[in-house]
């Protein structure tokens, strides 16, 4: 399977004023270019322009269409853009390509979860809990854009990002690499809690209405549910991926301990 990779692989794209000043503000962050559609004026851009100056980045005009390409918001980009470097974003192919230990050993792989703030809300939770990757497919899941770069609290520049095309071929990738797959659902057959999770493992998050992909649910060879004896259907898949990130540090504790 050939890899390609592509800028979305190295950076988070911000857009609108108030995003990129607000990058460009943060000296802990480095800016690998950023760009202005051509003819658009005023204050805001200026400020923007003199910050970039300031700190050596590259600001280049585009026409119009092709900032809209890229952002995906013509009614939200305000004409700027900005590529912030992300350090520890890479694509799943390279990481796979690691020697085995060097290889991330626990990982999320979020299928079919659109809505940015729970994106963002399972970068941060994920990085916190001191996961190893969280795969990011460029398809079905919500873009790398300022929703979740603000409900990640700016922790998505900075977490352990892994990009591939889709969940399906995450999953056929780790198969292949020797993972085992575990997915997350509310009529899993044991518990997450008594689950025997091995190592290296890959659990796979399903969207907010359909759950994991027909396509990725293929692969998967085990199914855990979360226990919860009260009235409730099923978690929102933020705060289930927040369940999964602790476990695995609750275990990583106990075989400390």
């Amino acid at each position: 399977m050939r890899e390609e990779v592509s800028p979305r692989d190295r950076f988070v794209t911000v857009y609108g004023f108030r995003p990129v000043l607000a990058a460009l503000a943060d000296d802990r962050l480095s800016i690998d270019k950023v760009l202005v559609a051509e003819g658009a004026r005023g204050p805001s851009l200026r400020e923007i322009v003199a910050a970039a100056d300031a700190r050596a980045v590259p600001v280049r005009r585009v026409p119009p269409h092709r900032l809209t390409l890229l952002s995906g918001n013509p009614r939200h980009d305000n004409g700027v853009l900005a590529d912030v470097v992300a350090p520890r974003m890479r694509t799943l192919a390279t990481a796979l390509e690691a020697r085995p230990h060097e290889r991330p050993q626990t990982i999320l792989v979020l299928d079919g979860i659109k809505t940015p703030a729970n994106v963002g809300m399972i970068l941060r939770t994920a990085t916190a809990a001191g996961l190893d990757g969280v795969v990011v497919p460029h398809r079905g899941v919500a873009d790398l854009d300022p929703l979740v770069v603000k409900a990640s609290a700016g922790v998505a520049f900075h977490a352990p990002v892994l990009r591939c095309d889709t969940a399906e071929e995450a999953a056929e990738r780790l198969v292949e690499a020797g993972y085992t797959l575990v997915g997350l659902a509310a009529d899993g057959s044991e518990s997450l809690f008594e689950a025997e999770i091995p190592s290296p493992v890959a659990f796979f998050l399903g969207g907010e209405t359909d759950g994991v992909s027909p396509a990725a649910r293929a692969y998967i060879g085990a199914w855990v549910s979360i226990p919860m004896p009260g009235d409730v259907e099923s978690l929102n898949v933020a705060s289930a991926a927040a369940v999964v990130a602790f476990e695995v540090v609750r275990r990583r504790l106990t075989v400390r301990a």
